[in-house]
């Protein structure tokens, strides 16, 4: 997943507009007197420069706070829990969704749901959240963070492969059958190109859902890896990926790049998050191919698709929590008019993904029309753990062929939910 580009304008003007500083009852004082803030993140030089700006444009308008940014891209979680080991863990960090359950389930970061029940921010109205999103910021129905980005998976094509193998652009009805039998009628492995290319992303748990299976329930009680839906999406994917009549093998990927072959106009369909430059790297260099976007072909029960998200948290030990959940209010509320798609309906919009990322403005109407079938992982404070089981156990030993989700999937169930809280 690729960061999209900052719009100077449009965070400071809503940052401005939003009167962030205004929540939680905050207390005036003088710029010396703010209370330092500082944000741990994974943001990479680029990003972080980006990051930066909408920190300026926060701490301006804060009267008692100052965000200092302290951006660490490489090895980002063994620092963050070293320094949470040794209680000097800034007191705002990032969290992938995997990880808010675990870190709330051990105590690191904090509840803040008074914090925002107290607050009349615009980024702290709960209500405004995408429900499936705001779930994987929440542990026990209390809230742990605030999502900072909702990327839905799109699936990106080449419109020339497509023209040339015969195959019309996909439209409301391409569906699972349609995108297989695409697949193999663009592959031209000879002449290096492929109908699509999957390397464990996206999640096979997408299809699973797609399929009208589940992963881990919402309840977080059971993890039916084996009904006959969960396994018709398993299987699904098991009989693309690496397979070179559809999909780019394993080892070509390795020597060529995963989004790199699509960028070079060697795939025909590739899933990509919103904000990726696939349908727009072309502009800017033509050396790239050009590239359009749809929604996620549909499976037997749905096109739901999977959003990758994110959270700030509070550290459970900074010095002021309650400051530290004042400036994490402010800090989402620039963030949501730099980043996209914001998890918010309110700016979860054509006008204003196209406003913050003018690049995308043709994207803009499909990207808003996958937002209300996206969702997260349901998520529990073992999830490395379960991670870890259910891709060494099921996926890869299926993606090999080394056996088949329905020989696997009932005896690595109890072994999956044995993790469960």
């Amino acid at each position: 997943m690729l960061g999209s580009r900052l719009n100077r304008r449009t965070v400071v003007k809503g940052t401005a507009a939003a009167g962030v500083a205004a929540s939680i009852g905050s207390v005036k004082t003088s710029a010396q007197d703010k209370v330092q803030v500082r944000l741990g993140t994974w943001a990479a030089e680029a990003e972080a420069s980006e990051l930066q700006t909408v920190i300026d444009a926060v701490n301006a308008e804060a009267e008692d706070f100052e965000i200092v940014s302290e951006p660490q891209p490489a090895d980002y979680y063994t620092k963050l829990q070293t320094t949470i080991a040794g209680n000097t863990a800034p007191d705002l960090f990032w969290l992938s969704q995997e990880f808010v359950a675990q870190y709330a389930g051990l105590g690191a970061i904090a509840d803040i749901t008074e914090a925002l029940d107290a607050s009349d921010a615009p980024a702290a109205d709960l209500d405004d959240y995408f429900p499936a999103v705001l779930r994987t910021s929440m542990y026990e129905d209390k809230v742990y963070g605030l999502p900072w980005i909702a990327q839905p998976v799109m699936l990106y094509y080449n419109p020339a492969l497509l023209e040339a193998a015969g195959v019309e652009e996909p439209g409301d009805d391409f569906d699972w059958d349609a995108f297989k039998a695409a697949c193999e009628a663009i592959t031209d492995a000879e002449n290096e190109v492929w109908g699509t290319s999957f390397n464990s992303w996206p999640p096979i748990h997408m299809f699973m859902w797609q399929a009208g299976g589940e992963t881990i329930t919402d309840d977080l009680s059971e993890c039916p890896i084996d009904t006959p839906e969960a396994i018709a999406g398993a299987d699904y994917y098991a009989s693309i990926i690496y397979k070179p009549e559809f999909a780019v093998p394993e080892a070509t990927i390795g020597e060529q790049g995963f989004g790199e072959m699509m960028k070079a106009g060697k795939v025909g369909f590739f899933y990509g998050g919103a904000t990726d430059d696939l349908d727009v790297a072309y502009k800017k260099d033509p050396a790239n191919a050009e590239i359009k976007m749809a929604r996620v072909p549909k499976g037997p029960e749905s096109r739901q698709t999977f959003a990758w998200t994110a959270s700030t948290v509070v550290n459970a030990k900074s010095e002021n929590v309650d400051i530290a959940a004042k400036a994490l209010i402010a800090l989402t509320e620039g963030v949501h008019h730099w980043k996209i798609v914001a998890p918010r309906k309110s700016l979860a919009t054509v006008e204003t993904i196209s406003e913050v990322v003018p690049d995308k403005a043709e994207s803009a109407e499909i990207i808003v029309s996958a937002l209300e079938e996206m969702r997260g992982f349901n998520v529990i404070p073992q999830q490395p753990d379960w991670d870890q089981l259910f891709s060494e156990e099921f996926q890869i030993p299926i993606f090999y062929g080394e056996a088949t989700a329905e020989e696997l999937a009932p005896e690595i169930r109890p072994e999956l939910e044995d993790l469960l809280p």
